[in-house]
């Protein structure tokens, strides 16, 4: 076990817990993924292998350092896709620091128009944990970035029901895909795209 990597991920808790206590700004927010959610996105990675690994909604990093873990042992890279200037600052700093930098690849951008520079079928993984009214949108990248056999996990399917409703009533009517809801966390969304599915 990384000692370091383990006491940085404790620290970020406990930060991100007292940041968005004391924040009435959403925008200042962590908003970070809890620890179980972090062991099994790590677990999922490990489980499929996967080594191109996208990421949409970076915060402070803590969730990339989980995903960035798990690339490590496969072999992997997170790209991971940032917004808030003043986040990805922060994030920067955590991946310095980490002893995962050679895994993760940090992008400050819009996630939509970032997902439209991705080459068709080129990611193994992705991770959505960003703007939930924005999914619907980007649901037509989304699937047309990942793999065949690839695998889609979104977080606050549970602690935002109501508002993730459209895209998993989008994504789950969707024949190219195998859905499932877990009670991990604030609820995870998981979407497998058959490894028979063509095109977009």
């Amino acid at each position: 076990m990384n000692k370091t990597l383990e006491d940085l991920k404790a620290g970020l808790e406990r930060f991100g817990e007292e940041n968005d206590h004391a924040s009435t700004e959403r925008s200042k927010r962590m908003l970070n993924i809890t620890r179980d959610t972090g062991e099994f996105l790590s677990l999922l990675v490990r489980a499929t292998a996967a080594r191109s690994i996208l990421e949409i909604g970076t915060s402070n990093g803590y969730s990339t350092l989980w995903l960035a873990q798990a690339a490590k042992a496969t072999g992997g890279v997170v790209t991971t896709v940032e917004y808030a200037e003043y986040k990805f600052k922060l994030a920067l700093e955590n991946f310095s620091t980490s002893g995962l930098s050679g895994a993760i690849q940090p992008v400050l951008d819009e996630a939509g128009r970032f997902l439209q520079q991705l080459r068709d079928a080129s990611q193994d993984f992705i991770f959505l944990d960003s703007e939930r009214i924005e999914y619907v949108g980007w649901w037509p990248d989304l699937k047309r970035v990942l793999r065949p056999g690839g695998l889609i996990v979104v977080d606050n399917a549970l602690s935002h029901e109501e508002e993730m409703a459209p895209f998993v009533a989008l994504v789950s009517s969707d024949d190219d895909f195998e859905t499932s809801l877990v009670s991990v966390g604030k609820g995870e969304f998981l979407a497998v795209k058959a490894p028979s599915a063509k095109g977009v």
